[in-house]
């Protein structure tokens, strides 16, 4: 029997003994067949296709690449690649295991299922504090066997809090990379890395500003979302993880200076390499379903060939559909991590859905063994402080969603608190993600207050047992 008529059978057994249970049981039975927009607390139902070349089209992206003589200018001028190895071993902040997180930190973790592994950030990192956790991706993605060379690495991706008082307005939007040596599970370490853009024929580079809140880790490649929100038509930055450079003067600027180059007071500084920009103009952040501004980006290592997979973003109190879809990498042995382009540099979106799910800040697609068509995982963020998400997992045949439910009034509500984009690792079988609540209260700026902050991994095996 397939696991679509499985599912559907097990949802008419619930719904069965909802039937003889209270009201509240009734109330939620009528929940499954709304079908108006799913808050937090209203199941989405499956996923429906989108079909017409228009709704297709405005996920058509254009392909931009750096030339090649620019990026070798600065590798060049900056000593040449330091290599991802290189950062690891001069990796300066020590992560805190699940046991060493403050009760507020390990709140901000998932009901059910529970977090096998989970960490928090150095607490004397001072700059936390000021930035914002957004993405995360793996050397699970990069390759097969969940290993760069010798070395499992995490990277988590961060962008400069624009509404912290008094910060620089130059730091608006900054965009790093936390370089996380994973060798030793029980004792991670981390480096930052600052996202730049060559400039001047790669005599100099400036910061690049990015919301990050998507990376994929693909192959040689680094894809991350562009700044979200209206008004830029730059969907996807692309870096070389083979073109990791040092900087030789610390100072607050970003670029050449006096004696060599500089970096925000960072020590590395990884170069774009290209990016992806929307054919359709500028990205709309409403919700009258125009050119979408990208919420999150994961990889699908299930499809055939491997896919890049995205997600709008709207708010939790948004009334349209959101959109989540799929580009499939080139095959090409000369384009290692880059998108299917064709000959015009055009990337057509492969297959695309809408959900009525909101509030999306992450998404992952996994076609189980022997299954036709992908499941997709959809972390569904609260609209407040403190309150747990929701992970949903809709199917692409249309036929319904399930969740877990974990209260006493069988509330949806179970999956982190404020968690961010997911990476699924198929080496390990593991979900990764990361909470983003920053530390303030009432949304004031609160320097001593503990930012709940966790990365932490779930088996996926443990996300399908909850909800079944």
């Amino acid at each position: 029997m397939s696991r679509g008529r499985h599912r559907r059978r097990r949802r008419g057994r619930a719904l069965r003994a909802g039937l003889t249970g209270t009201a509240l049981a009734l109330t939620a039975a009528a929940t499954l067949i709304s079908t108006s927009q799913a808050t937090g607390g209203d199941n989405p139902g499956g996923l429906k296709q989108l079909t017409s070349a228009s709704e297709i089209g405005k996920l058509q992206l254009r392909e931009n690449l750096v030339d090649r003589t620019t990026l070798d200018t600065l590798t060049s001028d900056m000593g040449g690649n330091v290599g991802v190895n290189g950062v690891l071993q001069s990796a300066n902040h020590t992560m805190r295991n699940k046991s060493a997180c403050d009760d507020t930190e390990r709140a901000a973790l998932p009901v059910d299922p529970a977090a096998s592994r989970a960490y928090c950030w150095d607490t004397r990192d001072a700059t936390t504090q000021k930035w914002l956790p957004q993405s995360v991706t793996t050397s699970a993605d990069a390759d097969d066997d969940g290993l760069w060379g010798e070395d499992r690495v995490i990277l988590s991706g961060w962008t400069h809090n624009d509404d912290k008082a008094g910060e620089p307005a130059k730091d608006k939007g900054l965009a790093r990379v936390a370089f996380i040596d994973a060798n030793d599970p029980d004792h991670l370490k981390y480096r930052w890395v600052l996202l730049v853009a060559p400039l001047a024929g790669g005599k100099d580079f400036g910061a690049v500003r990015s919301h990050i809140g998507g990376m994929v880790w693909y192959q040689d490649k680094l894809i991350v979302t562009a700044k979200n929100g209206a008004g830029q038509n730059n969907a996807l930055f692309v870096f070389d993880m083979h073109r990791i450079l040092q900087a030789n003067v610390n100072s607050h600027a970003v670029g050449k200076v006096s004696g060599g180059y500089s970096a925000h007071g960072y020590q590395y500084v990884l170069p774009a390499v290209g990016s992806y920009s929307l054919t359709g103009g500028k990205c709309t952040a409403s919700d009258d379903k125009a050119v979408p501004c990208f919420g999150s980006v994961s990889l699908d290592r299930t499809s055939t060939p491997n896919s890049l997979v995205a997600n709008e973003w709207f708010s939790s109190t948004g009334s349209e559909p959101a959109r989540v879809w799929r580009y499939y990498f080139s095959t090409a042995l000369s384009r290692t991590g880059l998108l299917g382009a064709n000959s015009r540099g055009i990337v057509n979106a492969d297959e695309a859905y809408e959900t009525k799910a909101v509030g999306l800040q992450g998404v992952i697609s996994h076609k189980p063994s022997g299954e036709d068509k992908a499941d997709w995982y959809l972390a569904q963020s609260p609209g407040g402080r403190g309150k747990h998400g929701t992970l949903w997992r809709q199917n692409a045949d249309g036929s319904g969603a399930d969740a877990a439910r974990c209260t006493a009034d069988q509330s949806y509500a179970c999956w982190g608190q404020h968690t961010e984009s997911m990476s699924y690792s198929q080496n390990t079988g593991e979900l990764w993600t990361l909470t983003e609540w920053a530390a303030n209260t009432d949304d004031r700026w609160e320097p001593e207050a503990i930012p709940e902050r966790v990365l932490y991994a779930v088996p996926l095996s443990a996300v399908n047992s909850s909800m079944n």
